[in-house]
């Protein structure tokens, strides 16, 4: 009897071996969070969606901004590609529309924790393709002017700028070269983040990416570069992304700064001095309002091996959505989450303009060659900034250059 028991025992042992020994999935997720030295979104989450899941395992990779998408291109084109990543929302359409990112209309139909009618449209539609899924909203942001407080106090002047003619009015007063103060900062960098401050202008006067050389485009790059040449705007703001460039202003090197809610953090932990937030300038009083909508979103891609897991990723994330602003600061893209107070004044405060601002906050494309929309806006605007183009010939070449990208 007690070798029979021995002989079931074993038997029993050798069925459950396999299960026992069978390795954990692996989920490759790439994302910008964590290359600036300070904990994100992607990173955050990804650790802890791995530390709660026995049976996977997560390899994340965070990359540069510039590098993200050409380096997931090539990663797609080797079969190498992660299995999910995270993409600024205009760039989700270059992978959705040529079948890199996996369709899960169905997933998402069937999921208690994701559901399209709980998120802004704006964002909702970024991870559209035709009608179907490929992903969903990471979070949501917008930009708006900080301006220090102090500063102005000094310079006499009440309140922050509502139009553009005010901001650079109040740039040239607000500049103290002696004191190495820039009256304001921006980003015209040669990438995105340059058409992210610039295509806004080009909407609130009228124009789109369709027809981008406007009267008010044309005047407000005259007004820039004159900024530039005058002093009151640094030279670095062609080269400097928004994160540095608000970093002058946290120094209080500059009175203001065109920047959005990612910074807010931040600037509560840097910034000596008292600061607030103001609406983006029209071109008149009362006019038409517009600023950039931006943030990222999470698909999975189509190579992936390992889909169900992958998408189980997608809920645990969309399920942490309630903690983006406490604890990164960063706009959660969804209509059915109340932001808390936090007791931090300033930063309270700037939560409800930036909240206003989302209002008004227009997309870019979305459409499959966005990023060859893109340069040529952020070229023109580059070509005015630096003296090589009037501002009519950069956006007059950057509109030739688009309207053939539409013709295809």
């Amino acid at each position: 009897m007690k070798v029979l028991n021995a002989t079931a025992a074993l038997a029993a042992l050798a069925i459950a071996a396999p299960a026992l020994a069978e390795d954990p999935v692996t989920l490759v997720i790439w994302s910008i969070d964590g290359n600036q030295g300070r904990p994100g979104i992607s990173d955050t989450f990804s650790k802890e969606f791995d530390e709660a899941n026995d049976d996977i395992v997560v390899e994340y990779r965070a990359l540069q901004f510039d590098e993200l998408v050409n380096e997931t291109l090539r990663a797609f084109a080797s079969g190498n590609a992660p299995d999910i990543v995270s993409f600024d929302n205009p760039d989700f359409a270059l992978f959705s529309s040529r079948g890199a990112m996996l369709d899960i209309t169905d997933m998402v139909a069937k999921s208690a924790v994701i559901k399209p009618e709980n998120y802004f449209q704006g964002p909702w539609n970024s991870v559209t393709w035709d009608g179907r899924v490929y992903g969903i909203p990471k979070y949501t942001d917008t930009i708006g002017v900080f301006y220090n407080k102090d500063m102005f106090k000094a310079a006499g002047i009440e309140n922050p700028p509502q139009t553009w003619a005010e901001l650079f009015e109040d740039a040239a007063k607000l500049t103290d070269a002696s004191k190495g103060v820039y009256g304001v900062t921006l980003s015209a960098r040669g990438n995105e983040e340059g058409t992210f401050q610039f295509l806004p202008v080009i909407q609130m006067s009228g124009g789109s990416l369709e027809n981008i050389n406007t009267e008010g485009a044309r005047e407000w790059l005259t007004q820039v570069k004159a900024l530039i040449d005058n002093g009151y705007a640094s030279q670095d703001i062609l080269s400097m992304g928004q994160w540095d460039s608000t970093g002058t202003f946290n120094a209080s090197n500059a009175a203001m700064a065109i920047s959005g809610p990612w910074e807010i953090d931040r600037m509560v932990e840097e910034a000596k001095f008292d600061w607030g937030v103001t609406l983006l300038p029209t071109f008149e009083a009362g006019g038409t309002r517009s600023s950039a909508l931006g943030g990222f979103d999470l698909g999975i891609m189509s190579t992936t091996q390992h889909p169900e897991e992958a998408f189980r990723a997608l809920e645990y994330f969309a399920e942490q959505d309630k903690r983006m602003f406490q604890e990164f600061g960063n706009l959660p893209a969804r209509t059915d989450i109340t932001l808390l107070t936090t007791g931090i004044a300033a930063k309270d405060a700037a939560l409800v303009v930036f909240q206003d601002q989302l209002q008004y906050a227009q997309p870019r494309g979305p459409h499959p060659e966005w990023q060859k929309i893109s340069k040529a806006i952020y070229d023109a605007e580059q070509a005015a900034l630096t003296g090589q183009m009037t501002p009519d010939e950069a956006l007059t070449n950057a509109q030739a250059t688009i309207d053939q990208i539409l013709k295809q």
